[in-house]
């Protein structure tokens, strides 16, 4: 296959496959055994042979190719010069009307460190484990700093551990301030502000403490935690409107498809699995346990291939209810969108997986989501024997507490929290039956709508209940 042909391959070109490439010493196959990224049509980056050593290959095609090439040339080239750990460039090269390569060092056995997150990401709070994970990348991004480097799409997936070294990757987004010397602290705050923003928000409190391991390596700049803060908070807003509008399109997240018959989104590393789910949704509600039939929804939780599900089937009851829903998002749609805001919040919510919108004629007609199944009692079952004498596990009343103070923090209203729509999960209250979700652009709009959640959650228990009086003294106020 020639380089140019690849364009054409898709998301999932068949491999291996052979690429004839040419560089100073004449030309070579490179065989293509595997894909680590792919932006089908654009960039393909994945295991290969050439001239029989291992390489790490990134290829280049279609019309940006040569731009792409040159940042990425360019970018590994600072790091190189610099002195900074990265993986050995061992050949590149750029054909007009093909595209371009670079062919880096394979490092075998590493981690990025974006892998060893995960397996420390459910650990309590800045762990020691969790500690150790930031604490080498913030090392690592201080290093790079100190030297007038700065990486734009800073993330723990652009840095790989070998043993006891830790490399510095992708430099398509390597840029440079003055190469040799300190960056300024502005660019530092900028910087660290998208590294910061892309880790839980429930570390946020330790951010000072996070610091240290930044200011242990590189102590050039005072780094006020205010104006840091300011950066970390404009850019997770970004990164949540750009990750809700990744959930409605095509992507490397996401499988959308939109057409005038139905609107289907799923998460892209479940497209195999859950795609004959959404086909045959009604039959599996009707063989699954349900909790809820008729009326304007139905819901099931459905086993699919040993795995539970919950899938929730919002039904058009009449022509009258039709001629309400039709031409706006329907509540599956709308409760897709606000799952994925809560993941995104670090709020707990059983994991949105599927969404689809059947249509005629691009009319919204019945639609469908599928979500994780969580299992855990709610919290009406988990109080039940507290309402008399108020005492309600200490974990979950602080548990209870703590989630209020996240929905204040985000400005978010939930619409209907009634205790069927709470349930204790891994030490912390999952949400569902997000269909009245909303985050509110304004405090004053968000203070009329908490008050209604508030006082629709303790209407869960009789208003001369121990427990009712106990939780109206604990739960947050606006007015506080």
């Amino acid at each position: 296959m020639q380089l140019a042909e690849l364009k054409q391959a898709g998301r999932n070109p068949s491999l291996p496959l052979t690429l004839t490439l040419a560089d100073a010493a004449g030309p070579a196959d490179l065989q293509l055994l595997s894909l680590l990224r792919v932006l089908p049509g654009q960039r393909y980056v994945g295991a290969a042979l050439w001239r029989g050593t291992p390489v790490l290959a990134k290829l280049l095609v279609g019309g940006n190719a040569a731009r792409h090439f040159q940042r990425e040339l360019e970018g590994v080239r600072l790091l190189a010069a610099q002195g900074l750990t990265t993986p050995t460039l061992l050949a590149d090269g750029l054909v007009e009307g093909q595209g371009g390569w670079l062919l880096f060092e394979f490092l075998g056995q590493a981690q990025s460190l974006d892998d060893a997150w995960q397996q420390v990401a459910t650990q309590p709070a800045l762990s020691d484990g969790q500690q150790q994970v930031i604490g080498e990348a913030l090392a690592a991004v201080a290093r790079m700093h100190a030297v007038g480097l700065w990486q734009d799409d800073l993330h723990l997936d652009n840095l790989l551990r070998q043993g006891e070294r830790l490399y510095l990757i992708d430099g398509a987004g390597i840029k440079a301030e003055t190469p040799g010397k300190p960056l300024s602290r502005q660019r530092v705050l900028e910087n660290l502000g998208v590294f910061f923003a892309q880790l839980p928000k429930r570390l946020e409190p330790f951010l000072e403490e996070l610091l240290v391991h930044y200011l242990l390596a590189n102590a050039e700049h005072a780094l006020p935690l205010e104006a840091l803060q300011k950066q970390v908070d404009k850019v997770r807003a970004w990164r949540q409107k750009d990750y809700l509008d990744k959930a409605g399109r095509e992507c490397s997240l996401f499988s959308v498809e939109r057409s005038l018959s139905k609107l289907q989104a799923i998460r892209r590393s479940e497209v195999d699995a859950l795609s004959p789910v959404l086909e045959q949704a009604d039959s599996l509600i009707d063989q699954g346990h349900l909790y809820k039939t008729g009326g304007a929804a139905s819901v099931a939780r459905v086993e699919v291939g040993g795995r539970a599900l919950v899938i929730k089937r919002y039904n058009i009851k009449n022509t009258a209810h039709w001629f309400k829903r039709f031409w706006r998002p329907s509540r599956a749609w709308h409760s897709w969108i606000e799952g994925q805001r809560l993941a995104f919040l670090d709020i707990a919510t059983p994991r949105p997986l599927a969404v689809l919108e059947r249509r005629v004629l691009g009319l919204r007609g019945r639609a469908y989501l599928i979500t994780d199944y969580v299992d855990g009692p709610d919290l009406t079952e988990c109080f039940a024997p507290y309402v008399d004498d108020g005492q309600a596990p200490q974990a979950q009343v602080d548990a209870l507490v703590s989630l209020m103070r996240q929905l204040i923090r985000e400005r978010i209203s939930h619409g209907d929290f009634k205790g069927h729509n709470l349930f204790w999960v891994d030490g912390q209250w999952s949400l569902i039956d997000l269909d009245a979700m909303c985050q509110h652009a304004t405090q004053r709009s968000f203070a009329a709508a908490y008050a209604r959640d508030r006082a629709r959650l303790l209407r869960n228990w009789p208003s001369g209940s121990a427990l009712h009086q106990r939780l109206d003294a604990l739960l947050p106020r606006l007015t506080e």
